[in-house]
């Protein structure tokens, strides 16, 4: 048998660090056991999905030196790698499903979903589909179907018994299928969901070994019910350790900086960073830290994954870069690495004009930006809070900031200037004296420096989420209560009662 893994990134936002976590584990698998590593991507969510999503994937993995031997770039034997371009596939299966009895049309609503949760949630039962429409006789489904009901297709899961499954890592896992919904294998709209696709992408492709986070867990019993309703061979399961972040929880863009890019503009060497994600799920023996992929690859057993979940701790990343740039950096070229990373000449072009007429000497070019050559700036709640404005006000219009250039899919100058606007407009406040002074001490660490709005575009999206997240932290953060509050708020664009409170 040759040993076949994958990972099914979605295409649907910046590159979350979990994906080259998970992609090095699979990559290190595969090399150990002289397999192969594919790259699918995951695009049935036509929302949200997005080329330019899709190459940034490519980019984060190569910065990273993490190289598929099949992939919808590259092409391969087991193509297309995109879901996208394999729906008709996927509506061959269900039909298959349908046509044995172990699927079938569901009409349901969303008013009636809606009415479902509400229910479980007043007595108290437990929240999902109640099966409405599984029983529904042929003529009942063709009379629906002639008016024009639209409808989705569910699995048809047992309702009594136990689902169970080995976990390479885990051990033995079993799960009632009372707990499992009818899960559904075809949108309204004919493209697949997750699960199907998953599946049958898996078996098509030969995939042997499924390696994946913790929180795949709860699926993972729909997708070997999947497996031996088809009649097929379940593929070997390992659930790695969810990357958590400092409160414990899973590790969030809410709270933290995820992008992979992020990592990669701060000056991280893409070996160290390499090194520190497969620390996270883990140990190699002798508690050595420092380790080339090669070593990993070379020396690796499953054993030695870890069970619980992985902290990542930007102090020991901060360690491991270290290393690496005294050991790997001759002296003699360290000066063309960091021009490399953060002077070099395309970025002093877009720069130049914003300081041209704001520097009475060459000595005072650093004081004025060094907050672009930074990762960390000393925030306080006197810098941050404009008058008037408490620390939790000024932390949910930063909040208010990131949403706004989240939806316009639109973190440049223009962007971040209409956000602004939308922000003071919504809150009620003076554009220049409130929102402005939040922003330039947020971005800047200080309350005036060069143009704002091009800073913002110089600096770029990942380190501008980064600072704005920090201040949010600096300032006390936003409870869960208060969060929902003002999520419901700012879609009405109105969130002036929170000045009221003040």
């Amino acid at each position: 048998m040759v040993v076949r893994t994958r990972i099914a990134p979605s295409p649907t936002g910046d590159p979350h660090v979990g994906t080259p976590y998970m992609a090095l584990f699979n990559l290190i698998f595969a090399r150990h056991h002289g397999g192969k590593f594919i790259l699918r991507i995951e695009d049935t969510d036509r929302t949200r999905s997005r080329i330019e999503y899709e190459e940034s994937i490519f980019k984060s993995l190569q910065w990273l030196g993490i190289q598929w031997d099949e992939g919808p770039d590259i092409g391969g034997p087991y193509g297309p790698y995109r879901q996208s371009e394999r729906t008709e596939i996927y509506k061959k299966h269900v039909q298959k499903l349908l046509d044995e009895g172990k699927a079938y049309k569901c009409f349901a609503t969303a008013a009636e979903l809606k009415e479902m949760r509400e229910i479980a949630a007043k007595t108290g039962q437990r929240s999902g589909y109640d099966r409405r429409y599984r029983n529904l006789s042929p003529q009942e489904i063709e009379k629906r179907e002639s008016e024009g009901q639209s409808y989705t297709i569910r699995l048809k899961v047992p309702l009594t018994g136990e689902c169970e499954y080995d976990d390479l890592i885990k051990g033995r896992i079993t799960c009632p299928w009372a707990d499992v919904d009818d899960q559904i294998l075809l949108k309204s709209d004919g493209f697949p969901t997750y699960h199907l696709a998953n599946v049958v992408d898996d078996h098509l492709m030969e995939i042997t070994h499924i390696i994946r986070g913790d929180e795949w867990i709860s699926s993972t019993p729909k997708h070997v019910l999947l497996y031996d309703v088809f009649g097929w061979e379940r593929p070997k399961i390992m659930h790695m350790p969810l990357l958590l972040g400092a409160d414990g929880k899973k590790l969030s863009k809410r709270k933290n900086p995820t992008s992979v890019f992020y990592y990669k503009e701060s000056g991280y060497l893409p070996e160290a960073f390499v090194n520190f994600l497969t620390l996270m799920g883990y140990s190699m023996s002798d508690d050595q830290e420092i380790y080339s992929l090669e070593e990993i690859i070379k020396n690796f057993s499953s054993d030695r994954i870890g069970v619980s979940g992985a902290f990542f701790d930007v102090k020991k990343l901060d360690w491991i870069n270290q290393q690496y740039l005294i050991n790997s950096i001759p002296e003699n070229q360290l000066w063309n690495k960091i021009q490399e990373w953060g002077f070099s000449d395309e970025k002093m072009k877009r720069l130049m004009p914003l300081i041209h007429t704001r520097i009475k000497t060459f000595g005072e070019f650093i004081e004025l930006c060094d907050f672009l050559f930074v990762n960390h700036i000393p925030h306080t709640h006197e810098l941050l809070c404009p008058k008037n404005v408490s620390p939790e006000v000024s932390a949910m219009m930063l909040q208010c900031m990131i949403w706004s250039m989240d939806a316009g899919e639109n973190w440049g100058r223009d962007g971040f200037e209409k956000a602004s606007r939308e922000v003071a407009e919504a809150f009620g406040v003076n554009h220049k004296k409130v929102i402005m002074r939040l922003l330039f001490a947020t971005i800047t660490g200080r309350h005036q420096g060069p143009p704002l709005f091009d800073s913002v575009d110089i600096l770029g999206k990942d380190r501008t989420r980064a600072r704005i997240l920090n201040a949010i932290e600096c300032l006390g953060g936003i409870s869960n209560k208060k969060m929902a509050t003002l999520t419901n708020q700012w879609e009405t664009k109105d969130c002036r009662s929170w000045l009221s409170q003040d």
